[in-house]
């Protein structure tokens, strides 16, 4: 590579014949890295700035190949290693439109609250309310098996449980707290 003794290119000329003598190598390299033709040519133009500037501070380069080459393979394994790149990394805009299916934090927390709630209310319940209840909505048993697991008739089942959901339901209104919410 020509330099003049200033440090900067002695033509554009002889910038020119070493983008010539290279630049296809150069981009055959980040293809073959890369396997996506822009990304290579992004590189490639990305290497002959750098080797423009090298010239620029005056250094003289040996062997001008074998620098290209370097520089343009650790371009590709940067770009490889990317975290855009890698795992498809949007822009914070592009995340914040995209619908949770998560509740988020607040709702979280104000759901782990009723739940403690009706915990306590539970615990507070006769023995009879806390069962139907528990087999019901922790458990999540349909009404035939709740009817066999009791001894008693399906309308039973559904006599019981709506007592004993009213029942809760007075009880946590009682207190003042509904749907998790303090009433002002």
């Amino acid at each position: 590579m020509s330099t003049g003794p200033s440090g900067s290119w002695s033509s554009q000329t002889a910038f020119e014949e070493e983008y010539a003598r290279h630049s296809q190598e150069v981009w055959a390299m980040a293809y073959a890295r890369l396997l996506n033709a822009d990304l290579a040519l992004d590189l490639m133009q990305e290497t002959f700035l750098r080797l423009w500037k090298h010239g620029l501070t005056g250094e003289a380069i040996l062997n001008v190949r074998g620098w290209l080459l370097r520089v343009v393979r650790n371009l590709a394994e940067d770009q490889a290693k990317s975290s855009f790149r890698k795992n498809g990394t949007q822009a914070s805009e592009t995340m914040d439109r995209i619908a949770s299916s998560m509740p988020s934090p607040p709702e979280t927390l104000e759901a782990a609250e009723a739940a403690a709630r009706v915990r306590a209310e539970l615990g507070q319940m006769p023995a009879g309310d806390r069962e139907i209840l528990t087999l019901r909505y922790a458990l999540e048993y349909p009404v035939p098996k709740i009817a066999d697991a009791l001894g008693i008739t399906q309308s039973a089942v559904h006599m019981r449980l709506s007592r004993a959901r009213h029942r809760l339901a007075e009880r946590i209104k009682d207190d003042g707290n509904v749907d998790g919410h303090q009433q002002s």
